[in-house]
């Protein structure tokens, strides 16, 4: 999500006379695009804007804008403590930087207004620079915004707000545009795309109109070779959308599907509104309607009040359910957040212990998983061509490293052979 909203920075800006610069030194403005999500991501961002009061000593004139959630969470207080950044634009007011770039008054060096009635406009790239990268062969879409489930843990909804659906006309025009530029694979990207929809209507019309609709109506757009979709929240899964794994040819068999914890207590602690039970459901129906479909997940080790029997049942999750991957953190406090004041906190070394057992399992599983592709065939994409060595992706999104002797450029789709399979990749050569 903060790739796509880094394009459209970049493609507002180039409405305007500006292109990207590579090179730091010579850039006249430096936009940092932030994440909150987890502590580490945040102390990032300071740590940078720690080097770039360096720049600012050297070259005034240099524009620095802190852009996305760390600037909509910290607003006037990231001000105080980094008085040489220029502006603070919150997660509604990207596709305005251009304009708030213009003003000049003290009051207008932080856009951090949120409305629960915004609505995301319509902005559909042209065939501008953004368009013609290394990687245009595939583009993320946009499809809602913020996130109305308040997890615990998650400081999304404080950052991006109540969810908002876009007009799925601005969507189906924006993919046209893109497969009008040579794109094949499209993904569509929401905090909770199960729910696009609800919150808001989408359509001109009063009928309703939901995710597997679109889904349909994206696949249908002639040049769509592949499509994905991320993220989706395990309580929202219907059976409409299942069933697209099987309906719609061109959708990858590929679903992030994060559950957070083994544990009924820690998932109710963490207000996910599912147990185990109804996950394992759920894993089961993808698996009846796509049984050759990709399953990843993320975790989070440490929850407050998390004991060594709620962590076992993690295990024993991962265990039932063999996850092709996952994404898997220590828990760590974010502002406003419930689970801040929540007591019961793990100390560090435990969750680090915990953390490191997880993913050595994760690991293993994953390897287990990847070694059932070996001398079979896979059809890939793509994603980089320099001299004879090629690197793809599968539809269930391995890594696929390939042997070739044969000049290709990112987009190509072919099939391989499987000869060889790592923790996080396969190798394979050309057919």
């Amino acid at each position: 999500m903060n790739e796509r909203d880094s394009e459209i920075i970049s493609q507002g800006l180039a409405s305007h006379g500006y292109s990207a610069s590579q090179i730091m030194e010579s850039a006249d403005i430096v936009i940092i695009n932030t994440c909150s999500i987890r502590a580490k991501a945040e102390q990032k961002v300071m740590s940078l804007l720690g080097m770039l009061r360096k720049e600012k000593l050297l070259r005034p004139e240099l524009k620095i804008c802190v852009a996305g959630c760390v600037a909509q969470q910290e607003g006037n207080k990231l001000l105080n403590r980094m008085p040489h950044v220029d502006l603070v634009v919150g997660t509604q007011n990207i596709y305005n930087i251009a304009e708030l770039l213009e003003k000049k008054t003290a009051q207008s060096k932080v856009a951090t207004s949120m409305s629960d009635t915004y609505t995301i406009p319509r902005f559909i790239p042209e065939q501008d620079q953004a368009l013609h990268t290394a990687e245009s062969y595939k583009k993320f879409v946009t499809i809602m915004q913020g996130c109305n489930n308040y997890c615990t843990y998650c400081i999304v909804p404080y950052t991006r707000g109540r969810e908002i659906s876009r007009n799925k006309r601005d969507i189906i025009d924006e993919v046209n545009v893109l497969v009008d530029c040579g794109v094949r694979e499209i993904t569509l990207l929401g905090q909770n795309v199960n729910s696009y929809g609800i919150a808001n209507s989408v359509t001109e019309g009063s009928s309703s109109y939901a995710f597997p609709d679109l889904l349909h109506e994206v696949a249908s757009i002639h040049g769509v070779e592949r499509l994905r979709f991320t993220t989706s929240h395990p309580k929202d899964l219907s059976s409409d959308l299942m069933c697209c794994f099987r309906d719609i040819k061109n959708l990858c068999h590929q679903i992030h599907l994060p559950v957070q914890a083994g544990s009924d207590s820690i998932l109710q602690k963490m207000n996910r509104k599912y147990t185990i039970e109804k996950y394992l459901q759920k894993v089961d129906a993808l698996r009846s309607y796509c049984p050759d479909i990709a399953i990843t997940t993320d975790i989070i080790v440490g929850f407050p009040g998390e004991t060594d029997q709620d962590f076992a049942k993690t295990l024993e999750l991962l265990e039932t359910v063999r996850y092709d991957g996952s994404f898997s953190f220590k828990y760590s406090d974010r502002p406003g957040t419930k689970s801040t004041g929540l007591a019961d906190k793990v100390d560090e070394k435990t969750k680090t212990e915990r953390l490191s057992r997880f993913q050595a399992r994760q690991n293993e599983i994953s390897l287990e998983r990847n070694s059932a592709f070996v001398g079979k065939t896979l059809r890939i994409m793509v994603e980089s061509a320099q001299s004879e060595k090629l690197q793809g992706r599968s539809e269930y999104n391995h890594v696929v490293h390939i042997e070739s002797t044969s000049n290709h450029t990112p987009g190509e789709i072919f099939d391989v052979h499987i000869v060889h399979a790592g923790e996080h990749s396969l190798q394979a050569r050309r057919n």
